[in-house]
């Protein structure tokens, strides 16, 4: 059973998780041939305070 976990910083909608995880899910199928139906996909939402870019937080940074 194929497991993606993908940290993103947090502030995506719920409609943009949705394509990650149809896409992400098609993805393992094609590549590994794991059955849609044995895909696993968990998407962390980091807090922007939280990632650190080049010394500094993503929210300093605003990003």
């Amino acid at each position: 059973m194929p497991f993606a976990q993908i940290y993103m910083l947090e502030g995506r909608t719920e409609e943009q998780k949705r394509a990650v995880i149809e896409k992400v899910t098609q993805a393992l199928h094609e590549a590994v041939g794991a059955p849609k139906e044995n895909v696993r996909v968990w998407i962390h939402d980091v807090p922007k305070e939280n990632w650190g870019i080049a010394g500094q937080t993503a929210k300093d940074l605003g990003r």
